[in-house]
C-alpha cells in the first residue's frame, strides 16, 4: 500500500485532504482516536493543510465553528461513537447558527457492516449506525463512506451541500479506506466548482416591485439587519441599499458584525426592551420596516415583548421574500432582492432625522475612587478604547452578550457570539478556531468564569498555535445569566485561581501573560502591557467583579425571560 507522503498515491484520504483546501480550509480541528487514526496521517500529509489536536472533541466542533465564522467553512475530525458524540453538541450549535462546517469521522472497518460484530467504543449492539442518527437532525446532509467506489461522489456531494446550506455536514469514512488507491480518485482532483444559486427574475421583479410599492407609501421606514445576512453573504447590498434610501439601520443583536457600525445613519442594536439607547422607539414606531435575514425567537424578542407588527413588516429571508401579511415570493436571493431595491426605492431620512431630534448621548460611568473595586461598566469603557480595525470581540454566552452588544465597533473590527443556541463554554474552542481562521486580527474574549469551567482545557491549544488573544475572564462568582432568570444554589460554582490555572497549562511552553486586577488602575495597567510589551502573546487577564454587578440590559432581559419561562399550562 502506498504511503499517505507518497504525493502520487491517488486514494481516498489524499482527496478528502485536497477537497478541504480547494474550499477554503486550511485548518482542521481534531481529537485522535483508533478509527481516524489513519485518515489523520492523510491530512496531515496535504501541504495545505494543518492538523489542530484539541484537548477534547467538544472544544474541536467550537473550534470549527469559530473558524467557520472567519473563513466561511470549519472542519472538525474525530473518531467514531465515543468522538463523535462528544462533537455533536458543537455541531447542533453550528446549524443552530447557519455555519457549514465538515464534520469528519473515522468510522469501522468497512468489513465489519452487515455482520453480527459487537465493536468498541460503540453502545455493544452489533448496529452501528446509532451515530448515523444522532446527527441526522443536527446536519443537513450525511455520508457514510464504507465503499471506495462511490466514495468520490459521497464526499463531494457533502461537501457542496454544507456550502450550499450554508450548516454543519457528517463525514463517516471507514478505517481501513483512507489510504487504499482507486481509479476514481484522479492524481490531480477534478476540479471543484459550485454553482450560484440564482433568482427567478420574473419572482424578483415582483418582489422589489411589491417591496417598493410598500416601503414608497410609508412616513418613516427602518432597515434591520438579521443574522442570516452572513448565510446570503448580502452584507455589502445591505450596505449599499442603506446608502440608497436614507432609511436608518439597526441591527438585530445576533447581526452584530455583519454591517458596519460606521454608516451614516446607524442607530445600533434593536433588541426589544433591551436595545441601545432610542433605537427601539425609532424601530418600533415606523410605519414600515425591512427585516433581513432576521431570526426571530424568544431570546431575541426578550421573552416575546417586542413591539413589532407583522403587516408593517418586510422580511427578506436568504432565498425569500414576504411583503407585510402577503405575498410571499420564493426563488430571489437577498442580495440581489437588496441591490436591486436600493435602486428603485425612494429615499427617505425621516426616520433618522428623528433619531437625531431625540437622542441624547450615553453618560460615562462615574469616575472611580483611587483603589475602588472594579465595576463592569469600567472593563467595557476600557474594552472599547482597545477596539480597531485589527480588533474582533468574542463574546461568550451570559453578561457579556449585553456588555459586548453595547461595544461600538469600528470599521472592520469583527464580532461573534453564539446567540441561537447560547451554550456556555462555546468562546473558548470557538476563540481558538476564529484566531486560527482570522490571521491578522487580534481578539478580544470577554468570557464569565463559569463558562470558563466548562471548557478551559483548550487554552493549551491556543498557546501550541502560538495565538495572540487577549482573554478577559470576568470572575464573579457563579452563572450571572442565570441568577437573573431563576436563581438556586446551583448557580454558585467554586472559585478557581484562574491565573494560576492558566500559568499551569502554559508551563514555560509558548508565550503567555497572566494577570489579576481587581480596580481601574490596576486594569489599565495591564491592558498597557497586553497591547506593548506583551502584544504577540496570549494575554489572560482576570477580572474580579461583584456577583451583582451587571448590566442594566441582563436584569430587565433575564426578568422578561423568566416570565416567558414560567408561563403556567394553558387550561385543557
Amino acid at each position: 500500500m502506498e504511503s499517505p507522503a507518497d504525493k502520487d498515491a491517488a486514494t481516498l484520504g489524499r482527496h478528502l485532504a485536497r477537497r478541504l483546501v480547494q474550499v477554503g480550509v486550511s485548518d482542521v480541528f481534531g481529537v485522535p482516536g483508533d478509527f481516524n487514526l489513519t485518515l489523520l496521517d492523510h491530512l496531515i500529509a496535504e501541504p495545505g493543510l494543518r492538523l489542530v489536536g484539541c484537548c477534547n472533541e467538544l472544544n474541536a466542533g467550537y473550534a470549527a465553528d469559530g473558524y467557520a465564522r472567519a473563513r466561511g467553512v470549519g472542519a472538525c475530525a474525530v473518531t467514531f461513537t465515543v468522538g463523535g458524540l462528544s462533537v455533536l453538541n458543537a455541531i447542533a450549535g453550528a446549524y443552530s447558527e447557519n455555519l457549514p462546517v465538515i464534520c469528519i469521522v473515522g468510522g469501522p472497518n468497512s468489513n465489519d457492516y452487515g455482520t453480527n460484530r459487537i465493536l468498541h467504543h460503540t453502545i455493544g449492539l452489533p448496529d452501528f449506525s446509532q451515530e448515523l442518527r444522532c446527527f441526522q437532525p443536527v446536519t443537513c446532509h450525511q455520508a457514510v463512506v464504507s465503499n471506495l467506489d462511490d466514495a468520490h461522489e459521497q464526499i463531494d456531494r457533502a461537501v457542496a451541500t454544507a456550502l450550499r446550506e450554508s450548516k454543519p455536514v457528517y463525514i463517516s469514512v471507514s478505517c481501513n479506506l483512507p489510504g487504499v488507491p482507486h481509479a476514481a480518485f484522479s492524481r490531480d482532483p477534478v476540479p471543484y466548482l459550485l454553482a450560484p444559486r440564482l433568482s427567478n427574475q420574473m419572482g424578483l421583479e415582483a418582489a422589489v416591485a411589491a417591496t417598493v410599492a410598500f416601503l414608497d407609501k410609508a412616513v418613516k421606514p427602518v432597515l434591520v439587519a438579521g443574522p442570516k445576512l452572513r448565510v446570503a453573504k448580502a452584507g455589502s447590498a445591505l450596505v449599499e441599499l442603506a446608502d440608497a434610501s436614507g432609511y436608518a439601520v439597526a441591527a438585530m443583536p445576533s447581526a452584530k458584525g455583519l454591517v458596519p457600525e460606521t454608516l451614516p445613519r446607524f442607530l445600533g442594536t434593536y433588541w426589544g426592551a433591551v436595545s441601545t439607547a432610542f433605537c427601539a422607539e425609532i424601530v418600533e414606531s415606523a410605519d414600515a420596516y425591512l427585516f433581513a435575514g432576521p431570526i426571530f425567537n424568544d431570546y431575541s424578542s426578550v421573552g416575546y415583548s417586542s413591539l413589532l407588527s407583522k403587516d408593517k413588516a418586510v422580511v427578506v429571508q436568504p432565498d425569500r421574500v414576504t411583503v407585510g401579511n402577503g405575498p410571499t415570493f420564493g426563488c430571489v436571493m437577498m442580495a440581489d432582492f437588496l441591490r436591486e431595491l436600493g435602486r428603485r426605492v425612494r429615499r427617505n431620512t425621516t426616520a433618522h432625522d428623528n433619531y437625531r431630534r431625540i437622542f441624547v448621548p450615553d453618560g460615562q460611568p462615574p469616575e472611580s475612587e483611587p483603589g475602588e473595586p472594579l465595576r463592569v461598566n469600567v472593563l467595557f469603557k476600557h474594552i472599547q478604547r482597545m477596539l480597531t480595525a485589527d480588533s474582533a470581540v468574542m463574546a461568550e454566552t451570559g453578561d457579556s452578550w449585553f456588555n459586548c452588544q453595547k461595544l461600538r465597533l469600528p470599521e472592520g473590527c469583527g464580532f461573534e457570539f453564539q446567540m441561537q443556541y447560547g451554550s456556555i463554554g462555546w468562546s473558548v474552542g470557538a476563540l481558538l478556531g476564529y484566531a486560527q481562521g482570522a490571521t491578522g486580527k487580534r481578539v478580544i474574549a470577554c468570557i464569565g468564569d463559569g463558562s470558563f469551567q466548562v471548557t478551559a482545557q483548550d487554552v493549551s491549544t491556543m498557546l501550541r498555535c502560538e495565538q495572540n488573544s487577549i482573554i478577559f475572564l470576568i470572575n464573579n462568582g457563579g452563572y450571572t445569566i442565570e441568577v437573573e432568570i431563576h436563581d438556586g444554589p446551583y448557580n454558585v460554582i467554586k472559585n478557581w485561581n484562574y491565573t494560576g490555572l492558566v500559568d499551569a497549562i502554559h508551563n514555560g511552553e509558548g508565550k503567555c501573560w497572566t494577570a489579576k486586577v481587581t480596580c481601574e488602575e490596576e486594569l489599565t495597567a495591564a491592558i498597557g502591557t497586553a497591547t506593548g510589551d506583551k502584544e504577540d502573546c496570549l494575554c489572560f487577564i482576570e477580572v474580579v467583579a461583584h456577583k451583582d454587578d451587571t448590566s442594566k440590559e441582563l436584569l430587565e432581559w433575564g426578568s422578561r425571560v423568566s416570565a416567558a419561562n414560567s408561563r403556567p399550562p394553558n387550561p385543557q
